[in-house]
């Protein structure tokens, strides 16, 4: 069958062509849907006012919250069908592919339920001001709406990704980011519908897309398709994917955390317009952060496919060429930063207090960016090869045992740019601590180095 030789070609393509075909689309996708954020925020910005970017800047840590729910079932499934089509295991792939849609439904029913329950309460925890809390309840009212959708379409995504279906991955994110654009000039521009219009948009244009996922998934003659039978959970399954999305989960749960610390860090140190700031500084970031995302989505049905194939050194050919690409794309990102911070800034605010608090931001938030990249793709390869207490431990390094201390320390010696200073720093710091651990823990497979040379 044609799709089941697209899932052998993961063991048998030399790795660099491999990487590109499947990063290349996961970059494009992710790079537009970063895009997309940058507008979305610009318009909200421009159309709405400084206080709509700092009351979406709140709603980072729910947000955060919703995507780590939603990795700890789309990248827990993902990476076990990865490894079972390694072993060609089609049958517990398929079964896979059915809990996957299970899980996403009472995960994301529970999830919006318990946060529209206690909405106000929460993004008050999380920093809202009486300015603020207006706007990040309209924008998170309709997004938790839709919370089903969303888990169920980045879901569906990793799952196309996963079956070798890179391509299509990517025009379910295009689409989504065209059609999202769309929306929200009407919405927020045309409409003045304000910022719960964006969120609309977002919801609308995920809702679409997910539609075209199921049809495609749909498709008796590939290899992984719904049908009946497979949507009834099991528990080794359920474990197994609890097991691998742990750790993902821990990631965006810890970024959540930091968030809400963060956020009341800045608005105890600087007001609203230090949270608009870090909103702002944050964004670009994650424009050049999206193609490293888009670099370890591609690595991780190669490495997970190789893993369970027992070929070693393929799987650590493709590390060390995503690390390479990695460290480069954040190296023109931090020179970027470096050189244009208030161009970068005046895309979102032409606020003379806000665009000030913001280039100064980015400057000192992207300080040690170009090592970003490597730490990133290292703690994706042991989460690819279900070397879960890795994962998690080199990810919670960064945030909660380098980042937390220090951005409450260093204010208390340089005030406000004293919780800038504490994300270089611990940037700095796991990517120094990350690189013997790897070096460590990757040579026992030099010695199956020999087995497959392609």
């Amino acid at each position: 069958m044609e799709n089941r030789q697209k899932a052998l070609e993961l063991g048998q393509k030399p790795v660099g062509r491999l990487l590109w075909q499947y990063a290349l689309p996961a970059m494009v996708a992710m790079v537009a849907s970063s895009l997309y954020n940058i507008i979305d925020r610009s318009v909200i910005g421009q159309v709405v006012g400084p206080e709509a970017i700092a009351g979406l800047g709140i709603t980072f840590p729910f947000m955060n919250l919703s995507a780590a729910f939603g990795a700890a079932v789309g990248v827990g499934s993902s990476t076990c069908i990865s490894v079972k089509l390694g072993q060609r295991d089609y049958a517990t792939a398929q079964h896979l592919l059915g809990n996957t849609v299970t899980l996403n439904v009472i995960v994301g029913f529970l999830f919006m339920a318990v946060c529209l329950i206690f909405l106000d309460p929460i993004l008050i925890f999380f920093g809202a001001s009486d300015a603020t809390l207006p706007y990040a309840r309209e924008f998170m009212q309709v997004i938790l709406a839709g919370n089903v959708v969303t888990h169920m379409y980045f879901g569906m995504n990793a799952v196309l990704r996963a079956a070798g279906k890179p391509r299509h991955a990517m025009y379910a994110t295009l689409f989504t980011v065209g059609c999202n654009i769309v929306l929200v000039m009407a919405f927020v521009w045309w409409f003045r519908w304000g910022i719960r219009g964006a969120a609309l948009a977002t919801v609308l244009s995920q809702s679409l897309a997910l539609c075209w996922q199921m049809w495609i998934l749909s498709d008796k003659r590939e290899l992984l398709h719904l049908k009946r039978g497979i949507y009834r959970l099991k528990s080794d399954l359920v474990r197994n994917i609890i097991a691998i999305g742990v750790s993902p989960f821990l990631m965006q749960s810890t970024s959540c955390v930091i968030v809400i610390f963060m956020n009341n860090q800045f608005v105890r140190y600087g007001g609203d317009m230090a949270v608009g700031a870090y909103s702002i500084a944050n964004s670009m970031a994650m424009v050049f952060f999206m193609f490293v995302m888009g670099v370890t989505q591609g690595m991780q049905p190669i490495v997970g496919y190789n893993y369970g194939a027992q070929k070693y050194d393929r799987m650590m050919r493709c590390l060390w060429i995503a690390i390479a690409v990695a460290t480069a794309i954040l190296l023109f990102g931090w020179a970027l930063s470096m050189l244009f911070p208030r161009q970068m800034a005046r895309i979102f605010t032409t606020d003379p207090v806000l665009l000030e608090m913001s280039a100064h931001g980015i400057v000192l938030d992207m300080l040690v960016f170009f090592v970003v990249g490597s730490q990133a793709t290292i703690t994706n390869f042991f989460q690819c090869i279900g070397k879960v207490k890795i994962s998690i431990f080199l990810s919670l390094s960064r945030q909660l045992i380098f980042l937390l201390p220090m951005a409450y320390v260093f204010p208390l010696f340089w005030d406000l740019d004293g919780v800038w200073y504490a994300m270089p720093v611990s940037d700095f710091i796991a990517f120094a601590f990350t690189i013997p651990i790897l070096m460590w823990h990757i040579r026992k497979y030099k010695s199956y180095g020999q087995k497959d040379n392609h």
